[in-house]
């Protein structure tokens, strides 16, 4: 399972979607305070809530899609049902990180921000690993 390249991409995958949420900031608001997705299940905003669940709905996926080595089809499906999460989640922080009157005045952007796109690209490059696979263990059964 570990030897497989796939599973160390969707490794630091899961961990740039579950624990890096916690260190690296989203933004900076106008007063200097640095906001982190788990900030957003105090505020009243569900559009902020739905984002930080998102995280770790991502996160979850990519760890599940680890232990389903043995079904590759299933694990490249949860691959891309985790880009479409990690693709909502860019769109919910563009969304917030740009300047709308009432609503969060971004006057600095982190580095947080990022942390969807490093998720998309390393299981795009999972699944292409995951794909390679399948179609050796093709070949070698059209060999049998």
């Amino acid at each position: 399972m570990i030897q497989r390249i796939q599973t160390l991409y969707l490794l630091i995958a899961t961990l740039l979607s579950s624990a890096l949420v916690f260190v690296l900031n989203l933004w900076v608001d106008d007063a200097g305070v640095e906001f982190f997705a788990m900030d957003a299940f105090v505020t009243d905003n569900v559009l902020l809530k739905t984002m930080s669940v998102l995280f770790f709905v991502s996160a979850a996926w990519t760890l599940i899609a680890i232990f389903k080595y043995k079904n590759r089809k299933l694990q490249f499906v949860l691959g891309r049902l985790s880009v479409l999460i990690n693709f909502i989640l860019l769109g919910i922080l563009v969304y917030f990180t740009q300047n709308l009157s009432g609503e969060i005045n971004v006057s600095e952007k982190g580095i947080g921000l990022l942390i969807p796109v490093f998720t998309i690209v390393l299981v795009v490059l999972a699944n292409k690993a995951i794909k390679k696979d399948e179609e050796l263990v093709k070949s070698v059964d059209r060999l049998r």
